[in-house]
């Protein structure tokens, strides 16, 4: 059985990069931004053509969106300059060492002691 070539509904952006959930309020796919941040954490988007919870990730022209069944293909209206994509060169290594360094700066200040009466600064934050 032949699989049907998606079919995509072009979507123009005046300038990019545009926030996931304010385009979907600005394709009148949800009433409002809290709807739409939530239809993106319940899961019900995908974006090149892979599950998207992030509520605002930057889209640009070229990337897909799928949402209710319908699929969308984002393209640049005539005359707009592209943005520079950001790199992320291991984007799930900067949130693991994220943690790590917080721990060494706990440990630090747990580990200071005052050099007058050599007690433990308390912290009351």
């Amino acid at each position: 059985m032949l699989e049907q070539p998606l079919e995509y509904i072009e979507i123009e952006l005046e300038e990019e990069p545009i926030e996931l959930c304010n385009l979907l309020k600005v394709l009148d796919l949800a009433e409002t931004g809290g709807q739409a941040k939530m239809l993106i954490s319940e899961g019900y988007v995908a974006v090149n053509h892979e599950l998207c919870t992030v509520k605002r990730k930057k889209l640009y022209a070229g990337d897909t969106l799928e949402f209710d069944g319908e699929h969308y293909q984002l393209t640049l209206a005539q005359g707009v300059k592209p943005a520079e994509r950001p790199v992320h060169e291991n984007p799930t290594n900067a949130v693991q060492d994220a943690p790590s360094q917080r721990k060494k700066r706990n440990r630090s200040r747990k580990d200071k002691k005052d050099s007058n009466t050599g007690r433990k600064p308390i912290s009351f934050g």
